[in-house]
C-alpha cells in the first residue's frame, strides 16, 4: 500500500527530470511506543508531467491500514507534498510498519529487550535499491499494470533513483546511543540519520541505545528513597507511640494496685 505511493511519485518523478525527497523519522519513546512518520515531497515539474498525480494517489488503502494522512498539500514552489504517519505501542508492530514501506527499506526491524534493570533497544536492516525502478513494484502493482508504471518512458529517459531522488531514514531512541554499535549520523537534536543510497549499493541500518533506570527516569531512584526513609520513619514512630501507650497504661495499672482501699466514713461521735 504505502510502498506504491513512493512507486508513483518516484515513477513521476524520473519522467519529470526532477527529484522527489523521501524522509521517514522513527520516533521510540522509553515505554516502547512511537510513531513512524513517512513525507514525501516532489518538486513543481511532477505536477506539470502528472498533474492529476493527487488523484492518482492510492490512499484509501494507507487509511484503512491505521496511516493518518496529511495532504498532498502544495508547497511554496508549486510541488506537492504527503505526509503518512502512524503509531506504535510494540516493537513488532513498529517493524511491521516499517516492512510494509518497502524498498529501498529492507528487512527492517526494531526489537527491545530488559535485561536486569537495563533495557536495550536496536534497530536493523538494509537500506537501498537492488534493482533500480523495479524495486518499488511488488507483485501486486505488477500484475494490475503490467509492469512499472511508465516503464517505457523512464527507459527512455535515461532517469535513474540515483539522479531523481533522495532518500533518509532517522531515528530517535531512548537512552544512550551506543557508538560502537551504530552507524547514523549524530545530529544536532540528538537523533540519527541515515542517508540512504540509491545507486544499487545496499547498507546496513544499525543501531543501539540502552536505557537505565536513571536516564529516562531519573526521578523514580529518589523518589524511592524518600518513600523508604518516610516508611521507616512512620515505623520507628509508630513503634514508639505504641512503646508509650503501653508504658503509660502499665504504670497506671500499677499505680492503681498501690492505692490504699478506703475504710468508710468514721463512726458518729456521740455527746452527753
Amino acid at each position: 500500500m504505502v510502498r506504491r505511493v513512493l512507486a508513483l511519485f518516484a515513477c513521476a518523478v524520473a519522467l519529470a527530470a526532477c527529484r522527489v525527497d523521501i524522509a521517514v523519522d522513527v520516533v521510540v519513546e522509553a515505554d516502547g511506543t512511537g510513531r513512524i512518520a513517512v513525507v514525501t515531497t516532489a518538486d513543481a515539474e511532477v505536477i506539470e508531467v502528472v498533474p492529476t498525480i493527487a488523484e492518482e494517489l492510492a490512499i484509501d488503502d494507507i487509511v484503512a491500514a491505521g496511516w493518518e494522512l496529511n495532504g498532498p498539500t502544495p508547497t511554496a514552489d508549486g510541488g506537492l507534498t504527503l505526509t503518512i504517519s502512524h503509531d506504535f505501542v510494540s516493537a513488532e508492530e513498529a517493524t511491521n510498519l516499517l516492512n510494509s514501506l518497502g524498498p529501498p527499506f529492507n528487512q527492517m526491524s526494531i526489537q527491545r529487550t530488559t535485561s536486569g534493570d537495563e533495557t536495550t533497544t536496536q534497530l536493523s536492516g538494509l537500506l537501498g535499491l537492488s534493482n533500480g525502478f523495479e524495486s518499488f513494484a511488488d507483485e501486486d502493482l505488477i500484475a494490475a499494470v503490467g509492469s512499472l508504471p511508465f516503464a517505457a518512458e523512464i527507459a527512455a529517459s535515461g532517469a535513474t533513483p540515483e539522479t531523481s531522488m533522495s532518500a533518509v531514514i532517522r531515528a530517535e531512541l531512548p537512552g544512550v546511543i551506543d557508538p560502537e554499535r551504530t552507524n547514523g549520523e549524530f545530529l544536532d537534536d540528538e537523533r540519527l540519520e541515515w542517508s540512504i543510497p540509491l545507486d544499487g549499493e545496499i547498507i546496513e541500518w544499525r543501531a543501539v541505545s540502552i536505557q537505565a533506570p536513571g536516564e529516562d527516569r531519573w526521578w523514580a531512584r529518589p523518589l524511592s528513597i524518600v518513600a523508604l526513609i518516610a516508611l521507616i520513619a512512620w515505623v520507628g514512630f509508630m513503634i514508639v507511640f505504641i512503646g508509650y501507650v503501653a508504658a503509660a497504661r502499665y504504670r497506671r495499672a500499677r499505680g492503681y494496685k498501690k492505692r490504699p482501699r478506703s475504710q468508710g466514713p468514721p463512726p458518729p461521735v456521740r455527746t452527753g
